[in-house]
């Protein structure tokens, strides 16, 4: 692999796999652990781009799946990338929007080539193939690309989890060989895949090392299992990935899941979590969701949290954001989703202290 993509680990720790590391992307460093917050459609909702620096962000995620539905691939091109069409200039990572596509269940078709879908907007018929959205997300200037995979559900039977591996895998080495012939500068992330079936993960990180990805992640977790599960397998398949790769768990983000994957090794993860229960008028306080409308925050002049230093909390209290909220202002979301995203980074920040000073 060659050294453009560089991922340096600069202290493990001595009390568990955690480890502190250094990702060098096109658009700038990406100290690890780390939280990357979700822009679906190009926008972490409610929030400015310097609002989202605000939280200590360094990277955030995008949706191929949305973003090539709409605005359109020609549209961001015209901007030269996703980076200046949202005012970003900082990395991002496009997932394949293969689990978009996926949870279309009535709407889609998969056959051993890739995936035929109808638009979830106007109906039209589209597909994705493995070498398709490596386009797509070389259009978006995307720092860090996912490859096409299928997320099989929870509860699927180990039989037709099988199939989906077999398919994913196929789709990951065309993937590869397809984007290693571009010479690009984009990272490209191999997808371990297996459902809850341990032989299965095995196998599928065992097939995806053997193709060089410049780093792994852990997909089909975090959707539906119940949570002991989940942090099963994160436990059992980090350690299957190279150790001198990024690792990545798709989809979590709730403090109690972000120390556990940590301790397990793993480098980066997102989730839609902190501004979607914002929106929902819930906020972080410590590994805790409050509800903000709760009557006792009436005459509260307390900020959100007393420990913490982010924006919403420096300057408005618990009071107002609930007036905010119960009158339906947008505002709240904005205030809410601020300090939930600070909150996760500051949780790793803490994690990173701890492995530092061991």
């Amino acid at each position: 692999m060659s050294q453009q993509y560089l991922f340096e680990i600069l202290k493990k720790s001595k009390n568990s796999k955690a480890r502190i590391g250094k990702i060098h992307t096109p658009h700038g460093i990406i100290e690890t652990p780390t939280f990357m917050p979700v822009g679906t459609a190009g926008t972490v909702k409610s929030l400015t781009p310097e609002q989202i620096r605000s939280t200590q962000s360094q990277i955030i995620l995008a949706n191929t799946y949305h973003l090539s539905l709409r605005p359109g691939i020609d549209v961001i091109k015209k901007h030269n990338g996703l980076h200046s069409f949202m005012n970003w200039n900082h990395p991002i990572l496009t997932d394949s929007g293969g689990y978009q596509v996926f949870s279309l269940a009535q709407n889609r078709k998969i056959d051993e080539n890739g995936v035929t879908f109808q638009s979830h907007i106007d109906g039209s018929p589209r597909r994705f193939t493995p070498k398709s959205v490596i386009d797509l997300q070389c259009g978006f200037n995307s720092d860090i690309m996912m490859v096409l995979d299928i997320c099989s559900p929870y509860n699927h039977p180990k039989k037709d989890t099988s199939k989906d591996l077999t398919i994913t895998h196929k789709w990951a080495k065309e993937a590869v060989t397809y984007w290693k012939n571009k010479e690009c500068s984009n990272w490209l992330f191999g997808i371990v895949q297996g459902g809850f079936f341990k032989d299965l993960r095995k196998e599928s990180a065992n097939t995806l090392t053997e193709l060089d990805f410049p780093g792994y992640a852990l997909g089909g977790l975090s959707v539906g299992e119940p949570i002991e599960l989940c942090h099963e397998f994160i436990d059992y398949c980090a350690p299957l990935l190279p150790e001198n790769k990024p690792k990545y768990v798709m989809g979590i983000g709730l403090p109690e899941n972000l120390k556990w994957a940590i301790k397990c090794g793993v480098d980066m993860f997102d989730c839609v979590i902190p501004t979607r229960i914002a929106r929902h008028g819930q906020f972080f306080l410590e590994d805790q969701r409050i509800n903000i409308k709760r009557q006792e925050f009436i005459n509260d002049l307390n900020p959100l949290d007393e420990t913490c230093d982010c924006y919403s909390c420096k300057n408005y209290t618990r009071s107002y954001i609930r007036h905010l909220y119960v009158s339906k202002e947008i505002l709240a979301s904005t205030l809410l989703s601020i300090h939930n995203i600070h909150s996760l980074q500051k949780c790793v920040e803490k994690i990173k202290n701890e492995i530092i000073n061991e």
